[in-house]
């Protein structure tokens, strides 16, 4: 499908416009570089996911081109967010709990458990949303496609409710007491395996409508290469990618 095509119907899902929403207010400590990740991520998963569902709801259901784009982001989403959990489940929490006094320790163990519970549970709508994307391919009918744009729904629906209680239990743990050592470590070696391309895709939705605070920050922790690649022809290619998917261009 075409971007312009796209642009038929009245209301494309488009992120919101980059504002500096998550920079302290005056007299509050600036956000770390682990919370701050945590934000950006779960802000570009959570953004991703309800756009992919208002997309395939409108999709042509026998368009093998379009099919593909929708359900080939599905996937590249999917995998972000799975390398996430067990960064977060192998890495992350261990090294939290590590550092945190022994009066907040049952107060972590029991929100890393209710975090666990409910992440396996997306973990398994993941797989449900992979069996959808398969179906729709083969079957190109607007049953197979309606299945898909619910399993997303219901995804980004667990996804917004996980990540909103992460934020407010658990993220204040780790910006207080989580060593800047320990999340250097962490970001060196949770590498998530992903092609050249699907790195500068994935970095610009997560520049796309982050505050200029993180914008700098993911910048700035790029290697010499990446950012080159990133300056050079990433950003005319992640521009590409959106529009074929949205049929718009990014917010910004």
């Amino acid at each position: 499908m075409t971007a312009a095509a796209v642009r038929t119907r009245s209301a494309i899902p488009s992120p919101r416009t980059a504002v500096d929403s998550l920079l302290p207010a005056p007299g509050e400590e600036p956000t770390g570089p682990a919370v701050g990740y945590q934000r950006v991520l779960h802000q570009l998963v959570r953004r991703e996911l309800r756009m992919l569902a208002e997309l395939a709801g409108w999709a042509p259901a026998d368009e093998a081109g379009r099919t593909a784009v929708l359900t080939g982001h599905a996937d590249l989403i999917g995998r972000v967010l799975l390398h996430h959990h067990r960064a977060e489940r192998e890495a992350v929490w261990p090294a939290l709990r590590r550092n945190v006094p022994a009066e907040l320790d049952g107060r972590l163990r029991a929100a890393v458990e209710d975090w666990a519970a409910t992440c396996a549970r997306i973990d398994s709508m993941l797989r449900d949303v992979a069996t959808a994307a398969r179906q729709w391919a083969v079957a190109a009918t607007v049953p197979a496609r309606d299945r898909f744009a619910a399993a997303c729904r219901s995804l980004a629906d667990a996804v917004d409710a996980q990540t909103a209680e992460e934020e407010r239990t658990v993220l204040p743990l780790l910006e207080v007491h989580l060593h800047a050592d320990d999340w250097a470590a962490i970001a060196r070696t949770a590498r998530c395996r992903l092609t050249g391309f699907e790195q500068l895709l994935v970095l610009g939705l997560a520049l796309e409508d982050a505050c200029a605070a993180d914008r700098a920050r993911l910048l700035g922790g790029l290697s010499p290469v990446t950012r080159a690649a990133w300056r050079l022809y990433g950003g005319r290619q992640f521009r590409a990618a959106v529009v074929r998917l949205r049929g718009a261009p990014p917010a910004v």
